[in-house]
C-alpha cells in the first residue's frame, strides 16, 4: 500500500531500491509463468480427456432410446440452460456491482432499505420462469404415466436380490415366467479374478422385448422395496410389496440396455442388475418359442427319476445362483444372520423341514420363500446338493416329482 511504499523509499538507497524492484518484478513474472503453465496443463488434460468436450455425453444425462427418454433429456437441457442464464445474470450483476461501487473509487453507499418495484420484479420474474419450465415438464410427466393401450404386458417382481419377469397372457398356459439373477462370477466379486466388461451388470436370463411395440411394465415386489431402473428408457418405478406401479416404453433401436435396482434393498442391493434385449419381432417370436419349449422340457423332466449325479450338478448351479450370496459358496454362511449349512442346521436335519423352508421361507428371518422362484426340479436339486455337499454326505436324494406333488397340492 501507499504507506509501505513511502517507508520503502525513505529507508533504501537508490541502488538497493532498484535491486528490490527488479526482484519483485522477476518474481511476479515467474509466478505468472507458473500460473500459465498450470492453465495450459489443465486445458490439455481437459481436451484430451475421454469424458470432456470429446465425449460430453459421458458427463451429461443419457439421451436414451425412447421418445420419452428424449423428451426428458430435452427438458433437462432446457432447464439447465435456464439455470446457466440465471447464474450468469446474477453473478454478473454481483461482480459488476462490487467492482463499480467499491470503496477505493470513493463511491458513497446508498441508504435506502426497500424498493417496491425491485421487490415486485424479483417475485414476478421467478414465477414466470417457473411457469415456462412447468408447461413442458407437466406434459412430459403426464405422458410418462399414461400406460394404456399396450401391445405387451410384463410383470416385474423384485426379490432379494433378483428379478422375476412374467409375460402376461389371457391364457395362463401361454404365459412365460423366469427369474433373472446376477451372472458375474463370485471370484470377480471377491477380487480373485480380473473384472469383466459388464461387471455386476450382467444376468443369466435377460428380459427380451420386441422393438416398436408399446411395452407396459407392472412393477411390484415380493419382499422389500426395490426400484426397477433402466436409464436408456427413462424408466424408474419403485417396486413395493402389495402395490403395482405401471410404466411403459417403446424401444425403437435394437440393442442391449442395462439398469440396476435403484432402492437400497439389503445386503446384495448392488448385485441386482437389469438387462433388457430389444430385438426385431421375428427374433422375439423365436425367443418365445424357445422359452415355451424350455417350459415343456421342464414339465417332462419333473416326472422322471433323477440320478444323484444329475441332482448334484443341477443343484450346485441353483445354489450358486440363488443361495451363495447369503450362505456363501462354501456353505459356511455369515452367522448368525445366515447360518452355516456345513454339518449342522437344516442341511443335516429333517428332509421335510428342509423342503418346507425352501418352499415357504422362515418368518422373521432373511430366509425367503423359493416356491414361486424355482421350479420343482431346481428345488429338489438344491436340497439334494445341500445335504450331500461340503462333507455333509447324508446320501439322501429328493426327486422333483415329490416337490411337484407338494406344490400342486397348495
Amino acid at each position: 500500500n501507499k504507506r509501505a511504499v513511502e517507508l520503502l523509499l525513505f529507508r533504501k538507497s537508490p541502488e538497493q531500491l532498484k535491486v528490490r524492484i527488479a526482484r519483485v518484478f522477476l518474481y511476479g513474472v515467474s509466478l505468472m509463468n507458473r500460473v500459465m503453465q498450470m492453465w495450459q496443463a489443465g486445458l490439455s488434460l481437459l481436451l484430451c480427456s475421454n469424458v470432456a468436450l470429446a465425449d460430453w455425453s459421458a458427463l451429461n444425462m443419457r439421451q436414451g432410446v425412447t421418445e420419452i427418454s428424449q423428451r426428458v433429456y430435452d427438458l433437462h437441457m432446457l432447464i439447465f440452460y435456464i439455470c446457466c442464464a440465471i447464474g450468469v445474470l446474477v453473478f454478473g450483476v454481483m461482480i459488476i456491482s462490487m467492482l463499480m461501487h467499491r470503496k477505493s473509487l470513493g463511491v458513497t453507499p446508498a441508504t435506502f432499505h426497500e424498493d417496491t418495484r425491485v421487490e415486485v420484479a424479483w417475485t414476478v420474474i421467478p414465477i414466470i420462469i417457473l411457469l415456462v419450465m412447468a408447461v413442458p415438464a407437466t406434459s412430459t410427466l403426464r405422458d410418462m404415466y399414461e400406460s394404456s393401450d399396450s401391445d405387451l404386458d410384463i410383470e416385474v417382481r423384485g426379490y432379494q436380490w433378483k428379478w422375476q419377469y412374467t409375460y402376461l397372457n389371457e391364457d395362463p398356459a401361454e404365459e412365460i415366467q423366469f427369474m433373472s439373477a446376477l451372472k458375474t462370477p463370485r471370484n470377480e466379486i471377491q477380487n480373485l479374478e480380473a473384472k469383466g466388461e459388464h461387471y455386476l451388470l450382467d444376468v443369466d436370463n435377460p428380459l427380451v422385448i420386441p422393438i416398436n411395440k408399446r411395452i407396459r411394465f407392472l412393477v411390484t415386489s415380493q419382499d422389500t422395496i426395490h426400484a426397477f431402473w433402466v436409464p436408456d428408457f427413462a424408466l424408474k418405478r419403485d417396486a413395493i410389496p402389495g402395490f403395482v406401479h405401471e410404466s411403459w416404453a417403446i424401444v425403437e433401436e435394437p440393442g442391449v440396455y442395462r439398469g440396476q435396482c435403484a432402492e437400497l434393498c439389503g445386503k446384495e442391493h448392488g448385485f441386482m442388475p437389469i438387462v433388457v434385449h430389444a430385438v426385431e419381432q421375428e427374433e422375439y417370436d423365436l425367443w418365445v418359442a424357445e422359452k415355451q419349449a424350455e417350459a415343456a422340457e421342464v414339465f417332462n423332466t419333473v416326472g422322471k427319476t433323477w440320478s444323484m449325479e444329475e441332482l448334484m450338478v443341477e443343484g450346485e448351479e441353483v445354489y450358486l445362483r440363488n443361495c451363495a450370496a447369503c450362505h456363501q459358496p462354501n456353505g459356511q454362511g455369515i452367522p448368525p444372520a445366515f447360518p452355516s449349512l456345513v454339518g449342522q442346521g437344516i442341511a443335516v436335519g429333517s428332509v421335510q423341514e428342509h423342503i418346507d423352508i425352501l418352499l415357504y421361507g422362515r418368518a422373521g428371518t432373511s430366509m425367503q420363500a423359493f416356491g414361486k422362484q424355482l421350479n420343482a426340479a431346481e428345488i429338489a436339486a438344491v436340497i439334494t446338493y445341500e445335504r450331500n455337499a461340503w462333507g455333509n454326505n447324508m446320501n439322501q436324494m429328493v426327486q422333483p416329482k415329490e416337490i411337484n406333488t407338494m406344490m400342486a397340492s397348495e
